[in-house]
């Protein structure tokens, strides 16, 4: 098992990339703390430890700083350490620019970019003294091309990839790696409200002609979780089909 005794943290991981990452880590051997804002959590780590796996639920906003430093410190009391971080919570509030408000800018800021924030600078403190850490985080290939109407969502994802590549110069002296991982169109609820038309133009733009699944991005956390990652450092790894940039 790749993951053995690891401790994870996934946000975001009642649903979607993040509850796939969920499964797809538990099966590999590690001890999952999911953390997410929905309830829906609560049933799915019951699920878990029924099937004899180590997953424990707590309710918490990324992007409010208290919720997540009473969670780090709730989960190294549960399970001793914190090996991998999997910043994967995210929202959208799609706007044209001069459509967009402030209150849709700060929102998905607070979410997907202070959130990330938050969360790194709660853990990497317990990484840094064990001297070994895995950090990823959830970026997407329309921080590389942009997207029409996501000036708040491209704005945080680009971010990430600096970040990141800041976080690999600052930490890896600690045995702490930090990546992140671009999507492109993945089947999530967040892209099933997405008018069907759209959906046939973007696939039009991806090579092997059909949108990735939840598993394609897991298998991607997975394997920069993994010690096979301890030499990457810095990067952002794209899987999106091959989508046109």
């Amino acid at each position: 098992m790749r993951l053995k005794d690891k401790v994870a943290i996934v946000t975001g991981g009642a649903s979607g990339i993040g509850l796939a990452t969920v499964k797809t880590f538990v099966r590999e051997g590690a001890k999952v703390a999911l953390w997410d804002v929905s309830d829906k959590g609560i049933e799915i780590a019951n699920q878990l430890v029924k099937e004899g796996h180590q997953v424990v639920f707590t309710k918490v906003s990324v992007g409010d700083r208290d919720q997540v430093f009473k969670a780090t410190t709730d989960t190294v009391k549960h399970f001793g350490r914190i090996d991998i971080l999997i910043n994967n919570a995210g929202i959208t509030k799609d706007r044209t620019l001069l459509k967009m408000s402030m209150e849709e800018w700060n929102d998905v800021l607070s979410i997907n970019l202070s959130g990330v924030f938050n969360c790194t600078q709660a853990v990497a403190p317990i990484m840094k003294e064990q001297q070994y850490g895995r950090i990823v985080s959830a970026s997407s290939n329309v921080a590389i091309r942009g997207n029409y109407g996501q000036t708040n969502y491209v704005a945080t994802k680009s971010a990430i990839i600096g970040m990141v590549k800041v976080w690999a110069l600052e930490l890896g002296r600690f045995g702490i790696t930090a990546n992140c991982i671009a999507p492109g169109f993945i089947e999530t609820a967040m892209t099933d409200a997405m008018p069907e038309e759209i959906r046939k133009q973007s696939i039009a733009h991806i090579p092997v002609g059909h949108w990735g699944q939840p598993q394609d991005i897991a298998n991607g956390y997975l394997y920069l979780a993994s010690d096979e990652a301890s030499f990457v450092n810095g990067i952002c790894l794209t899987i999106d089909g091959g989508a046109a940039r």
